[in-house]
């Protein structure tokens, strides 16, 4: 096995400089390297680094006597077997802990007092996080553990007996996302079944021999999709992908446990974040910094710091965070500030930093709190906002801290660095060590003035750019539409002089009447579409409306509202926006600084604000106002509001386009004129990862910003920058186009229609185990193409134009009026072929069917069994569910095909179609069915009536099934219903924890027929709640 030295700078790096690829050194093999072999081969290389190898433990209770051994190991002592016995219960594996306490355990509360019988109490360790090389790594493989399904595992990793990794691996030519869906399904059904130690694992490793990626063990359903998963990389962000690789590099002892206890973050909400790569090479190479800068004296100048450019999006502030941590273990530093701007602190990261710092971070102005933290002793690490450490500087002139060993971090460099603050901050501290991040630097060619960030903080220590980001798939591309809705306005609209557009004329056209209502007519038309919300409410993303001024904020707010007035389902529209006092800007672009001093603005635009806040709070039965403290408080409900989709549509002039983070904003509407690092800032708001219906950030702008989106992305990209940032044109999906980073031909659209009805016409006979397997290739295709064409204007006019009768002259007409389409786009119009409603619905109908088909197969007999390998077939369920239709949608269909006088069979064989196309509402089927013939239909009299009686039925019948279920299978009463209410709301059965066993009849464990009990009452639990969830109503 090759030596990999670390690089010269520091041997304590784990992110590494310089490393040759294993291929570049040996010839590689030709021959067929089944899984078999590919997890010997791996185990291999682990016992060349130094892991012990014991493929004996492969039992739960060898697991524990081997972790009995391991900590006592750890801890140089020995339990009795009583007092084993003892220690398991009261802390290693209490009754009742959830995979959340098992991790609080590693992470937290690691060091447990124990009191042996003598009498005598001693800490005992379970990982040793003061010398990490203490701590002792073995590998195991074929473990064998049984919850509701008896799995084996791959590989595990154990660290001090107790199972912290988990790698599972396929073949190579293997869907690597076969791998994800295994461990997913082990999380499912085993590795969290109760007393396993299993629930301690801190991450998953999953790898096809050419591709290794990593990923936490979180119960977060928004942070556990196959998205989140990572490479590894060096220091310049060049992934490390083959096994052979990573092996070498993330599975090195120290790198691996420097991960697991340095770069892992447990934060309040109870999820588990691992740190990326480029988030690790930051935080090392800042701690190097500020080592090396005190030994040489550097501190108070630039050469004593640096700064950080990792791209917006990226996860500056855990890693900045992170490295704040971090420094104050240094024995030297004194303090370290971390500056956040007030602005960032919504509920989430304020709850974070109070653990560290109580009383400084909070909203007011006050400093005393500031000042109690920084005299305290037991407080090396400081949180405060910028606005509060200027006011302490500016009131205090004689603090010991000015003369201590000090670090600061600012969480967003270019929001902070320049102005009042830094020369306050130069002229009082020193004895300092600055470091600035950002995702959009200010470098000579966007300076406003003299100063950059390197000639603020030093140079740059680590680049994680926006190309990096899409490389790696942790940020989305844009797609920028430049939208000319309304052809008289063009010239006003792509005028990019900053002069003439501020002119008083000019202003008045862009606040025209006529301008408003038509790009708020083309929002309320599109809305739904653009964020995937055309199928159902429950579902799909929110937007944002960024407008130049306070008035066309006021004027898009009223028209807006004012059309969808007699909308059945209106969109919930907020607005904020604040005082922005008239600063200098430090860089070209810059989105202007609003406070939160509302109080401080005209008397008009106050006015607005108050009326804006009350529609608020009747909406949302809150109480908010323009005070300075309540004001802080809506910026923190709304942004709250809006990232779990309670706001539909919030309009904003400078507030929420900088540093506000919401995943599940996928479209930005622009209507003023961006340049540089506020282009990027404000359209880097819709590219958060989040599953994968969201392709990408929709940029929607009603200026020509298509020039200054290409400087932008050239500022803070690379020369290639352009063609991965944006993504392709409408014409490349629909015709297909060569992808340049694989050089893979992609299909069109239009191929992909036209090749589903050769070959699929009638999915009825699909006889064949062969068949199937195309089919659900084919139909893949199609609905990744669809998904992202979706979001295309083109696209939505190809459908619209399918319901036109092109046999009505004037219907056309209106139809070319109504999308602005000239003779030659009917043209083009007409040569796309597009599937009907019924055949799409027919097509995902039978995909289901195959899928839950392929899901009994499995189950029910040995893969080899079969001639067709399904492991490269990946299920896109995802983009089914995000075209669901709705239950309420479903019932208003019963209630339109009755009224058209549809008879009762012919209803229900429409409905079943519609319900098996959905994988939502599948298992709804027969309570739907069973409604429809129950139910005299002329007697209902409009939409809201089918609802109620459908609701009213379902859940008596709700009621019916539980006490069946619950008298057949001999339950305990009130704690099974008591447990099913809990699942209906929660809509999915756990058996994790004590609340599912409690529900069953009494019987020992250790009775062979126990577990066949187990297994089958969850699965009628689980079917039971399928069938009811979203129904409401007690049991």
């Amino acid at each position: 096995m090759a030596q990999y030295n670390t690089i010269a700078e520091s041997n304590k790096f784990i992110v590494l400089e310089a490393y040759t690829k294993y291929h570049e050194l040996h010839e590689s093999s030709i021959a067929y390297q089944s899984e078999e072999n590919l997890e010997r081969e791996f185990i291999q290389d682990l016992v060349s680094q130094g892991y012990e190898y014991r493929p004996d433990i492969s039992t739960p209770e060898a697991l524990q006597t081997n972790v009995r051994m391991k900590i006592q190991e750890l801890n140089n002592m020995e339990f009795t077997d009583k007092e084993w016995i003892r220690f398991i219960e009261e802390y290693l594996d209490k009754p009742g802990d959830t995979l959340i306490d098992k991790t609080r355990k590693i992470h937290d509360n690691y060091i447990y007092d124990f009191v042996f019988d003598d009498g005598h109490i001693k800490n005992i360790y379970l990982v040793n996080k003061q010398d990490i090389a203490r701590n002792k790594v073995q590998v195991i493989n074929q473990f064998k553990q049984t919850g509701t399904q008896a799995n084996r595992y791959d590989v595990t990793i154990l660290v001090n007996g107790l199972p912290l990794v988990q790698v599972e691996l396929k073949k190579r030519g293997v869907a690597i996302r076969e791998a994800f869906n295994q461990v997913h399904r082990y999380s499912k059904e085993s590795f969290n079944s109760e007393h396993s130690l299993f629930k301690y694992l801190q991450l998953f490793v999953i790898s096809n021999g050419t591709d290794s990626r990593y990923f936490a063990n979180t119960m977060e359903r928004n942070k556990n999709s196959f998205d989140f998963t990572m490479n590894w990389a060096k220091a310049d962000n060049t992934l490390i992908k083959d096994l052979k690789d990573f092996t070498a590099t993330f599975f090195q002892k120290n790198t691996l446990l420097h991960i697991l206890f340095t770069y892992s973050v447990f934060d309040t909400s109870n999820t588990l974040l691992i740190m990326r790569p480029y988030q690790i090479a930051a935080t090392e190479r800042i701690l190097w910094k500020i080592r090396s800068a005190y030994e040489a004296k550097k501190w108070s100048t630039t050469e004593g710091g640096g700064y950080i450019w990792h791209t917006t999006g990226s996860g500056k502030t855990l890693t900045s965070f992170k490295a704040a941590r971090l420094a104050t273990q240094l024995d030297f530093i004194d303090k370290v500030f971390f500056v956040v701007d007030r602005k960032d602190l919504d509920y989430q990261t304020m709850k974070e930093y109070q653990r560290f710092s109580p009383d400084s971070v909070n909203g007011s102005e006050s400093t005393a709190g500031l000042k109690r933290n920084i005299e305290k002793d037991d407080h090396k690490i400081i949180v405060t906002t910028i606005q509060k450490l200027n006011n302490l500087m500016k009131s205090e002139d004689h603090l010991p801290v000015y003369q201590q060993q000090v670090v600061f971090i600012f969480d967003e460099a270019h929001r902070s660095q320049f102005g009042e603050a830094q020369k306050l901050l130069r002229r009082k501290f020193k004895k300092y060590y600055q470091f600035g991040f950002t995702g959009t630097p200010i470098f000579p060619e966007n300076a406003r003035g003299a100063d950059t960030t390197a000639s603020i903080f030093g140079r740059e220590l680590h680049a994680y750019v926006i190309t990096d980001a899409i490389r790696d798939e942790k940020v989305l591309k844009f797609k920028v539409d430049y939208n000319n809705v309304r052809p008289r306005f063009n010239s006003i609209e792509t005028e990019l002089d900053e002069a003439k557009l501020s002119a008083a004329e000019n202003k008045q056209a862009l606040l025209h009447p006529a301008r408003i209502q038509e790009i708020a007519q083309y929002i309320l038309q599109n809305y739904r579409l653009k964020t995937h919300r055309n199928q159902s409410d429950q579902k799909g993303f929110n937007a944002m409306l960024a407008v130049n001024g306070v008035d066309a904020a006021k004027c898009y707010y009223d028209e807006l509202n004012r059309q969808q007035q007699h909308s059945e389902k209106p969109l919930k529209i907020a607005t904020i926006f604040s005082y922005a006092a008239n600063e200098e800007q430090t860089a070209i672009g810059e989105i202007a600084d609003e406070n939160f001093e509302p109080s401080a603005m005209d008397l008009s635009a106050k006015e607005f604000l108050t009326k804006a806040i009350g529609d608020y709070n009747r909406m949302f039965g809150t109480n908010y106002g323009v005070d300075s403290r309540e004001f802080q408080n809506y910026y923190r409900d709304l942004a709250k509001r809006v990232k779990n989709r309670e706001v539909d549509l919030v309009i904003v002039v400078g507030m929420f386009l900088t540093g506000f983070d919401a995943p599940t904003l996928n479209t930005l509407f622009v209507d003023k004129n961006l340049r540089y690092h506020g282009l990027i800032q404000a359209f880097s708001r819709t590219n958060r990862i989040y599953d994968s219906t969201k392709t990408f950030g929709n940029i929607v702008t009603f200026r020509d910003l298509e020039q200054p989106t290409i400087d932008a992305i050239t500022l803070f990209g690379d020369k290639n920058t352009k063609n991965v940032v944006l993504e392709k044109s409408y014409k490349e999906y629909l015709e297909g186009f060569k992808d340049t980073d694989t050089g893979e031909a992609r299909r069109g659209y239009v191929e992909i229609v036209r090749e589903l009805n050769e070959k699929f016409p009638d999915t009825d006979h699909l006889d064949t185990e062969e068949q199937k397997k195309e089919f659900v290739k084919l139909f893949g295709e199609y609905l990744r193409v669809e998904n992202i064409l979706q979001n295309y204007d083109e696209f939505t006019i190809l459908k619209a134009f399918q319901s036109v009768n092109q046999d009505d002259p004037s219907a056309v007409e209106a139809f070319k009026e109504a999308h602005f389409v000239t003779d030659e786009d009917m043209k083009l119009l007409q040569e796309v072929e597009v599937p009907t409603e019924r055949a799409i619905q027919d097509y995902r109908s039978t995909y289901n069917d195959i899928r839950d088909w392929l899901r009994r197969e499995k189950a029910g007999r040995q893969p080899e069994e079969s001639d067709i390998d399904w492991s490269d077939v990946v299920f896109e369920v995802d983009l089914l569910k995000s075209q669901e239709i709705d239950l309420d949608y479903i019932l208003e269909l019963i209630f339109e095909h009755h009224k058209k006088k549809m008879n009762k069979p012919a209803l229900i064989e429409e409905m079943r179609r519609i319900i098996r196309s959905s994988v939502g509402n599948r298992a709804k089927e027969s309570l739907i069915v069973d409604f429809i013939n129950a139910t005299d239909l002329d007697t209902i009299t409009d939409k809201a009536d089918i609802m109620e009686k459908f609701y009213q039925y379902a859940q008596q019948e709700q009621k019916k099934e539980a006490a069946e279920l619950i008298a057949h299978e001999n339950l305990k009463e009130e704690e099974a219903k008591h447990y099913m209410e809990i699942s209906l709301k929660h809509e999915f059965a756990s058996e994790n924890g004590t609340d599912f066993n409690n529900i069953l009849p009494k019987m020992s464990p250790l009775n062979p027929n126990y577990l066949t009990k187990k297994q089958k009452v969850f699965q009628k639990i689980v079917a039971f709640v399928e069938k009811f969830k979203g129904i409401g109503g007690r049991i």
